[in-house]
């Protein structure tokens, strides 16, 4: 909420984390997205298409070049009100449960100082680092202090606070990001990265491709169709299933292209456990879920055993779309493809899966 959860990653708090959810290995897809419609073609009926796999160009994050030479120390305002100065950045560790953050800092250039990672990143750029979250959502202190960071970059989406406060008691310097899972909120999250590496005239480059991206993506979108989109978190290994509705995270990347989130549109907030009788009078259209999530409960024949999913327009239709938890949700860098991924398999039609 990769957004509500993630590879892996177990089921979201009602109060902290979104479920992928960052922040971030995996994976299962159905079949490949067809290419993204032209704003000036009519859009396949969303309804009449089954089953497709959205599916970005590239499954790694591209570096700035030249890559930046940190300008330190810096000084800064962490999210959480504290303030951090950061003298070193060669042994950078950046951990969230959407793997944004890892995202950011390999698309600036750093990517060679980075020396571990969360469950949610797994660009390949990165998946050989060693693993600092071993429970999904939670840090370990003891495989953080190992590893020697001069500087962890992290949001409210990992934990617990009792980790991150002893990393700082330890005299490592722990900068917290805003965890807003929204596209809006993307720029600003490279800009406090960047700025806390030293290397804020990069954030500003890296802004300005990532919005030029998005800005593309939205405009590619077919407009005036609307289709309802349903998100649905499902861990079948845990029991875990949950609707998706306002601040999701999920509702950003239905909007983006011109979709309506059926989960909002029924009066849902973040996640909620899913019901027969309240998927039924949501009545998606297409029916979204996370690559994992739908290996989890047995691909699309097994989604459509679930209570009520069948009885939906999307269940009729078998219009399902999954994506990469890696990608889905993540809310980084990569946000702009992965709007187009995603407007290309919901108005595009796929091979059955």
């Amino acid at each position: 909420m990769t957004g509500p959860v993630g590879r892996h990653r177990t089921a979201p708090t009602a109060a902290r984390r979104p479920c992928l959810p960052a922040v971030l290995a995996l994976l299962v897809g159905a079949v490949a997205a067809c290419s993204t419609p032209s704003t000036g073609t009519a859009p396949a009926d969303p309804a009449a298409c089954g089953p497709v796999t959205a599916t970005i160009g590239s499954t790694d994050v591209t570096a700035l070049r030249p890559a930046p030479t940190p300008v330190l120390p810096a000084t800064v305002t962490s999210a959480d009100g504290v303030t951090v100065t950061v003298a070193d950045a060669g042994r950078i560790l950046p951990v969230n449960l959407s793997g944004s953050i890892a995202e950011t800092v390999f698309a600036l250039g750093l990517g060679g100082n980075v020396i571990g990672r969360d469950t949610s990143t797994t660009f390949p750029s990165a998946a050989q680092l060693p693993v600092v979250t071993p429970a999904g959502h939670d840090l370990s202190a003891e495989a953080v202090l190992a590893l020697n960071p001069s500087v962890v970059l992290a949001d409210d989406t990992i934990g617990p606070p009792e980790a991150l406060r002893q990393l700082r008691a330890s005299g490592i310097p722990v900068v917290m990001v805003e965890a807003e899972q929204t596209l809006a909120a993307v720029p600003g999250h490279i800009r406090a990265v960047a700025t806390a590496l030293g290397v804020a005239a990069a954030g500003e480059r890296l802004v300005a491709r990532v919005e030029g991206e998005i800005a593309a993506a939205r405009r590619a979108a077919p407009q005036g169709s609307a289709p309802r989109i349903a998100f649905l978190y499902l861990r079948g290994t845990a029991g875990v299933y949950l609707i998706g509705g306002r601040g999701a995270g999920s509702d950003a990347m239905i909007e983006a292209i011109g979709g309506v989130d059926a989960g909002s549109a029924a009066g849902l907030t973040k996640f909620r456990p899913l019901t027969s009788e309240g998927l039924i009078n949501a009545a998606p259209d297409v029916i979204l879920v996370m690559s994992a999530g739908l290996a989890s409960v047995g691909g699309v024949e097994g989604l459509l055993k679930l209570p009520g999913v069948a009885q939906t327009p999307a269940g009729a239709a078998r219009r399902i779309v999954d994506m990469d938890d890696g990608v889905l949700l993540t809310f980084g860098t990569r946000s702009g493809p992965a709007v187009q991924a995603l407007a290309s398999a919901v108005y595009s039609c796929g091979k059955p899966s």
